[in-house]
């Protein structure tokens, strides 16, 4: 039987988003498979984090690459960004939790890379007079993470409909982002 590696991250990072503890049997079972079988595709948990962070920068910078960031007002782009993000949320929403176990070079590189991007995408909202002044682009960059990994979970617990995720997010975010226009 072959094994759907990105179900077995998605599964992985679903469950130690909630509890850290989670053991490697609870996120075999959770992916549909043993844990014979998880231990030949991950030789242990420092395996598997690794592989869910290098899992984690691809899948989000491919949804940045396909969001198209730079086109568009920044309110529309963050939209796209939302939407294109959500498949790979929650493997974002622990990674974002999770302390970094590795202080890899290359690891770093690639986060570094990310968030300088999503803070491009916030401080031209700002330039632009879309995005409220008052907080930095930084602290904007922190709160999406938040409310990505926030949004997949409520979704994987039933607590928010998946159709409703990109919507929810984008009002929450957005809403407290947008510079106010009145005096």
């Amino acid at each position: 039987m072959a094994v759907d590696r990105e179900r077995v991250l998605k599964e992985a990072a679903a469950l130690l988003t909630r509890r850290a503890s989670t053991s490697m049997d609870e996120i075999a079972r959770a992916a549909g498979i043993s844990r014979a079988t998880l231990h030949r595709h991950f030789a242990g948990r420092d395996a598997l984090i690794r592989a869910l962070e290098e899992h984690g920068i691809a899948r989000f910078a491919q949804a940045m690459d396909t969001a198209r960031l730079d086109e568009g007002d920044a309110p529309a782009a963050l939209r796209r960004l939302i939407r294109e993000a959500e498949p790979v949320a929650a493997v974002l929403g622990f990674l974002f939790t999770e302390n970094q176990l590795f202080e890899d070079g290359e690891i770093n590189a690639g986060w570094a890379e990310l968030d300088a991007r999503i803070t491009a995408l916030f401080r031209r909202g700002q330039e632009d007079g879309d995005f409220r002044l008052d907080l930095s682009a930084a602290w904007f960059t922190e709160a999406f993470y938040g409310l990505l990994g926030a949004g997949a979970w409520s979704v994987h617990e039933g607590r928010v409909a998946r159709n409703d995720l990109t919507h929810s997010i984008a009002e929450l975010l957005l809403g407290g982002i947008r510079r106010s226009m009145e005096k």
